[in-house]
């Protein structure tokens, strides 16, 4: 099985950033969400940007954000993909990707069958789809945490590309993987000691199970 690429999200520190990297991740989330304990201001972003320049991609987390406040964190983060974590559309994930020239992603939280199916109105308008866990309403919309059945999503053969975030830690990353065989693993609390303190331990041993994966 080949090894899935990490995505370590919410990452608001250079020495998050910097175990990230060590840690052979492909790409670092940063969170543009006020409400977020992992929310970063576009100009802290584009210090850290300097730092992941051409060693990490660069992701920036939105939520249902206007244009003007994507623009900015684009040009200040000068961001690689796009990651909408609202309720957002088919045709708005399609607007953004065409506005800013860059890869889209579109998290989708799943609780049922009905919710993963989802991810096909989004073929031809995002790059890949996040499968989540579907959080408690009046709750932030991620990072909180919590898993779903992995059983809805194993081998997704979708007409989209996608990953798997929810819930994954150190102890469960792996039998994610090879229960599913997805491509790619998000992780944000499950690296964490407290909300928004990323675990530079926690982070390795994150990878390091990710590539046990592989192993079999």
């Amino acid at each position: 099985m080949p090894t899935a690429a990490i995505k370590i999200c919410g990452i608001s520190t250079p020495e998050s950033l910097e175990a990230a990297i060590r840690a052979r991740a492909a790409h670092a989330g940063f969170v543009f969400f006020p409400r977020s304990p992992r929310n970063v201001t576009p100009a802290e972003a584009a210090l850290l940007s300097d730092r992941a320049e051409g060693r990490i991609g660069r992701v920036g987390l939105f939520v249902d954000a206007d244009d003007a406040a994507i623009a900015e964190a684009v040009a200040s983060a000068r961001l690689d993909t796009l990651q909408l974590h609202g309720s957002e559309t088919p045709q708005r994930a399609a607007q953004l990707r065409a506005r800013f020239g860059i890869p889209v992603w579109k998290a989708l939280s799943v609780a049922t069958a009905e919710d993963a199916a989802r991810a096909s109105a989004y073929a031809g308008a995002v790059d890949l789809v996040l499968f989540d866990a579907k959080t408690p309403k009046g709750t932030l919309p991620g990072g909180m945490g919590l898993s779903f059945d992995w059983k809805l999503v194993a081998n997704w053969e979708g007409p989209v590309a996608w990953g798997l975030a929810g819930g994954l830690n150190p102890d469960n990353v792996a039998e994610a993987i090879r229960l599913t065989g997805t491509p790619l693993v998000d992780t944000s609390s499950g690296v964490e000691s407290a909300p928004g303190v990323k675990d530079l331990d926690r982070i390795e041993a994150f990878a390091r199970a990710v590539r046990s994966a592989s192993d079999f």
